[in-house]
């Protein structure tokens, strides 16, 4: 039916009170009044519910939206009812509601009040549903979400397959509009396919969020700190703090509460009064922050979320943009903070081994597209982008420079040769493998895959070896992004040549690489990065010479070793903090109240003076509070010694290995406070024995275990002289 422009706009401005479209609005919603299968892939954002119900609000029949979240139902089902004066207007049908509610509804269908109709698509396998809407006109079918039909999107429901043959069977001739908000080119083919709309009109918005800046740190051991330091810095503004498990939800949520961050927990486990008590929280602003599972934020409409954390790395790039999604629909502001560490992928891939191969394989390359992301040193933004199948230019583009990488660039190098080198290579492996494999040829790694092809025996087999894994992994990654490859999808992520990559091996140009993030593990000079390096934090050298004289003359003048006044790695963290007073000091690592009480009061003197001759702004480092859980075991290995229970008896316990409930005291001891162990070493040294050992930490340098070991050429095993080493501090230090 041809409707005029006039009337559409007409309509708009009378339910939703717009007097413009946005973006692709128009054009979708002229093509499905028209009769036409249509398809729409538009970002999170972008208006796409609007798509369907303008059109459903224009025609006479009811339409029928499939959608795979309860929630989302009833929120969008509250919003067509504000624009209309019939309650019946917009109905849901799903398993919540009883014979009466279900009898009003279809009441309301018969009697065309109602024009639009969710369900969830279980509800479309009941033949009693299905028989009923055979009898009532049906406007068109809207299938919200759709990414969810294909299996390599990041929310497959296998439920969502049958809806083809569903929707065949309530009318032949039905129109169906499929729309997505994540949705790769393989995905895109899936879902035409599986919805049986080859000849479906295609609208796809620009997935470019020009407002998002994206930024991506390295996640160590602080990771809290990090996140209420930046929380922090972002006062009163809107969040929310993605987290993978809800036992970290819970934890992360209570140390932001402990440290003054007006914030809540959202997660599948909370009873449905507490999830939705804390979703209004958030909404009316009561809270701050959400700290979630991926859970939250389906249909969630918060205009102005000022910032997206991701404590832990997502699965796919998919639900990354999605999620990150939620920041800034306003147009304003949106920051976008992604904590990585490897081990973090390496967990993921351990929950999915249990899984089908099949499935394995698609859940491992989206995984390693999360990897590329994280690591890349290219434009995040032109990344994203180019997995979404959109070319950008950092240069032209809207939003080019909010990323972290362009507005702190990595040294380039050219790599014309290597390029080159690598094409050459896919080339003549017959484009069988896959990014790992591919490596592993060039450095000359055999495995049983390379040998089976025999690609072991070739002349070119590791000519890129001079180079290691982690170069030939970056260039490939900027080598994807450039065009000159393409990840090959139905076979799970095989590399195949490019037209355009075919035409650089027979006339190279110039390829400037940029060198890649090293997140953790060895830096390129071989030295181990720690959580003050990583964040590009370094200690004061001068002020740690300073620091071991005083702890030498306080060490000279209490009789005592040096490492039993402070340890080393405490001296470098003062070095980092510049503690100025005993409450900061007893902050630094490894220090804790007693310890600064006992030998403190000079090396804050003498920090205080460093700091203010040499005009040192010192950082803003936050006292962390913790929420007790540390401090509740410390309480309940204190009580046990003093009742002189047997150790390893506390440690089962608290269902931790000798080895764990060792290194738990041994904070305890080094922070200051005395643990007295006399009733378990004189069971396990006698007198001679513990002399021995005394006299050693005694006169000894250090208090190293591995140097002790040595010293006594193996006569006492590790946790004797770890034992002894507590009772000693505990003794001559505390």
């Amino acid at each position: 039916m041809l409707i005029a422009k006039s009337d559409i706009h007409a309509a708009l401005k009378k339910y939703f009170g717009f007097s413009k479209f946005k973006g692709l609005q128009e054009d979708v919603i002229e093509s499905l009044l028209s009769g036409n299968h249509t398809f729409v892939i538009m970002p999170t954002g972008g208006g796409k519910s609007l798509c369907y119900q303008l059109p459903a609000l224009m025609q006479e029949g009811t339409a029928i939206v499939v959608s795979p979240l309860i929630a989302l139902m009833k929120n969008q089902v509250d919003a067509i009812r504000g624009v209309s004066k019939e309650d019946g207007v917009a109905h849901v049908l799903n398993s919540s509601l009883n014979k009466t509610e279900v009898k009003q509804v279809k009441e309301d269908i018969v009697n065309g009040i109602t024009k639009l109709l969710y369900v969830a698509p279980e509800s479309l396998t009941k033949e009693e549903n299905v028989e009923f809407l055979r009898s009532v006109k049906v406007s068109f079918m809207a299938i919200d979400e759709a990414h969810c039909i294909s299996e390599w999107g990041h929310d497959f429901r296998p439920e969502y397959r049958n809806l083809r043959h569903i929707i065949g069977r309530i009318g032949d001739n039905i129109p169906i509009i499929g729309l997505t908000a994540t949705a790769t080119p393989k995905v895109q083919e899936d879902i035409i396919k599986n919805l049986g709309i080859g000849n479906a009109t295609t609208f796809k918005a620009s997935f470019n969020r020009p407002n998002l800046y994206y930024e991506v740190r390295p996640k160590t051991k602080n990771v809290d700190a990090d996140i209420i330091r930046f929380v922090k810095q972002n006062d009163g503004k809107s969040g929310i703090v993605y987290c993978l498990s809800r036992k970290r939800v819970e934890e992360l949520a209570q140390v932001l509460q402990v440290n003054g961050v007006k914030a809540v927990p959202y997660h599948a486990g909370l009873d449905a009064k507490t999830r939705s008590s804390h979703q209004d929280k958030f909404l009316m602003e009561d809270v701050d922050v959400v700290v979630a599972t991926i859970a939250f934020g389906m249909g969630i409409d918060k205009p102005d979320v000022r910032f997206v954390i991701h404590h832990d790395i997502p699965k796919s790039i998919e639900s990354y943009y999605q999620e990150t999604g939620r920041a800034g629909r306003d147009g304003g502001e949106g920051h976008c903070l992604a904590f990585y560490a490897y081990k973090d992928i390496e967990k993921l891939e351990k929950f999915m081994s249990g899984k089908p191969v099949a499935e394995q394989e698609i859940g491992q390359a989206l995984l390693q597209e999360v990897v590329a992301f994280a690591e890349t040193s290219i434009s995040r933004r032109k990344f994203i982008l180019h997995y979404f199948g959109e070319e950008f230019d950092t240069k032209t583009g809207e939003g080019g420079d909010m990323d972290d990488n362009i507005r702190h660039p990595k040294k380039q190098v050219e790599a014309k040769n290597e390029v080159k080198l690598l094409l050459e290579i896919i080339d003549n492996t017959n484009q069988k493998y896959k990014s790992k494999d591919l490596v592993n040829v060039l450095i000359g790694k055999e495995n049983a895959l390379i040998n089976s092809h025999k690609t072991n025996e070739q002349p070119f087999f590791g000519k890129g070896k001079d180079k290691d894994n982690k170069y030939w992994m970056a260039l490939l990654r900027q080598v994807l992004v450039a065009g000159y490859l393409r990840k090959d999808i139905e076979t799970y992520g095989v590399i195949k040549l490019s037209d355009t990559g075919r035409d650089f091996i027979k006339t190279p140009v110039s390829f400037m690489m940029t060198e890649d993030h090293i997140f953790e593990g060895e830096q390129e000079d071989g030295s181990i990065v720690t959580a003050a390096k990583s964040n590009g934090a370094v200690a004061d050298k001068v002020l740690i010479k300073m620091l071991k004289d005083l702890q030498k003359s306080v060490a000279k003048k209490a009789d005592v070793p040096p490492y039993a006044v402070f340890q080393e790695f405490s001296l470098e963290d003062m070095a980092l903090k510049y503690p100025i007073n005993l409450t900061e000091l007893a902050n630094v690592h490894g220090v804790g109240e007693g310890k600064a009480k006992k030998y403190g009061k000079e090396f804050v003197a003498l920090i205080e003076k460093y700091v203010e001759e040499n005009d040192i702004t010192r950082p803003d480092d936050l006292v962390v509070k913790s929420t007790g859980s540390n401090s509740a075991n410390k309480l309940y290995i204190i009580q046990n010694i003093d009742r002189k229970l047997p150790l390893d008896d506390i440690a089962s316990s608290k269902g931790m290995s000798m080895e764990d409930f060792i290194k738990a005291m041994e904070v305890i001891v080094y922070s200051g406070t005395k643990l007295n162990i006399d009733y378990w070493i004189h069971d396990i040294l006698d007198e001679d024995q513990q002399e021995e050992i005394h006299d050693y930490f005694m006169e000894s340098e250090t208090d190293d275990i591995d140097e002790a070991i040595e010293e006594f050429d193996g006569d006492y095993d590790d946790d004797e002289l770890r034992l002894y080493r507590i009772k000693f501090i505990s003794e001559v230090a505390n």
